[in-house]
């Protein structure tokens, strides 16, 4: 049961140690009945800030399920919220989709005594039909897939994520009790670096994992609205660092160098900046494990 425990808890409750790569889209990327529930929403002082979120979410959703697993939670709509030059961004947590989906794939690959043991039948069926109702909604891709306006990564930062900002944008916070540490730019922007970097790639490396996964990225970025911003939340990893890790980290220069040194053909320049990255992270995914 632990293969199951695990893929149902990994996607919709968030860790105490992890990072968010989120997009925030302006009001008018949603329809008018969503535009005013947005407005309303923060008027009504409800918008929550990204420091607070994550225990919010983890509180809403254990809380909602209760002890029984016959029931999808009834869970809050809320988002986090942002204003740029008298524009309103949204950043919807979207929890109960959320939900649904870890509900299944928490089955998948697992031998059926288990998965009906966790995610029992009724369970699994009640979050098929909010995935298949939310896919036939009106904010469904052209490909049949709903957007997810953040994504997380526990106990790390995926290499492929530090690809869509730069160095310059760094947000440095390390204030008791306020120790932030993000990175915020335009979407249009972050487009231009995944396709970049998704070209350099294929053109050196070909079709590798990296290469998949920048792709992958830069997919997910064109589902948004084009006046959209990206935020890269390192989160709950500022616990885990000092001060003076946070000043120093260049994970963003690192990446840019390393791919910078591969379009000049640069192949070892290339390999001694990846393993420095790899080799500083590493080291903070190791801390999972004496956790």
């Amino acid at each position: 049961m632990s293969s199951a425990r695990s893929a149902w808890h990994d996607p919709f409750v968030p860790s105490n140690f992890a990072a968010y790569l989120r997009v925030y889209e302006p009001l008018t990327a949603f329809d008018r009945e969503r535009q005013v529930y947005w407005r309303r929403y923060v008027k009504d002082g409800r918008a929550i800030a990204p420091v607070d979120g994550p225990g919010r979410q983890r509180t809403a959703v254990l809380e909602a399920l209760g002890a029984g697993w016959t029931r999808l939670p009834d869970l809050p709509e809320d988002a986090y919220v942002l204003e740029v030059e008298d524009t309103l961004l949204v950043c919807p947590w979207n929890l109960r989709v959320r939900v649904a989906e870890a509900a299944l794939m928490a089955r998948d690959g697992v031998p059926p005594i288990l998965a009906d043991a966790f995610v029992p039948p009724i369970l699994a069926g009640l979050a098929k039909s909010v995935v298949d109702d939310w896919r036939s909604g009106s904010q469904v891709l052209e490909r049949g897939m709903p957007r997810v306006h953040e994504q997380i990564a526990t106990w790390g930062i995926p290499l492929r994520w530090f690809v869509f900002i730069d160095l310059s944008e760094r947000e440095l916070i390390l204030e008791p009790g306020n120790r932030i540490l993000r990175y915020r730019t335009e979407i249009s922007k972050a487009r231009r670096r995944a396709h970049r970097a998704h070209s350099v790639l294929k053109k050196t490396l070909g079709k590798v994992a990296v290469t998949d996964a920048v792709e992958e990225g830069a997919r997910w970025l064109e589902e948004f609205h084009p006046r959209s911003i990206v935020e890269l939340d390192y989160g709950g990893l500022v616990g885990l660092l000092p001060d003076e890790t946070l000043r120093a980290d260049d994970s963003p220069g690192l990446v840019a160098a390393g791919l910078a040194a591969l379009s000049r053909g640069e192949s070892d320049a290339a390999s001694d900046t990846y393993e420095q990255i790899v080799t500083r992270w590493r080291a903070i995914q190791l801390l999972e494990r004496s956790n």
